[in-house]
């Protein structure tokens, strides 16, 4: 999916994934790909920024480490993000509910009406 289509919903989803434990980066792009069975399959260029916006709001922190012999920054949710990420999921569930709504008029043999 392009970056393009999630405008809006990415720092959701980026909040989503860092709820579960801190992550660097790549990892947190390669959990959006995963959960989302490829449908999110992100370019580093549209993450970072976001991770570093988030960051910059407070909504997470982050921490230098050398793995490997190579920096990395690990990314983590703050309590702040957490109630972010709270108040965006129940947005997003209001939002894609109605949506349902207006989209998910199916006939008895479960296609769409305009189909």
């Amino acid at each position: 999916m392009k970056s393009q289509a999630l405008k809006g919903h990415l720092d959701l989803l980026l909040l989503a994934i860092l709820a579960e434990g801190p992550a660097h980066g790549y990892a947190v792009i390669e959990a959006l790909g995963v959960r989302s069975d490829g449908e999110f399959d992100l370019p580093e260029g549209t993450v970072y920024p976001a991770l570093h916006r988030l960051e910059k709001a407070g909504l997470l922190g982050s921490e230098w480490s050398v793995v490997g012999g190579r920096r990395r920054r690990t990314y983590a949710i703050s309590t702040q993000g957490r109630a972010a990420l709270t108040e965006q999921a129940s947005a997003w569930d209001r939002f894609s509910s109605a949506v349902a709504r207006v989209i998910g008029d199916h006939s008895a043999n479960g296609e769409p009406s305009w189909a």
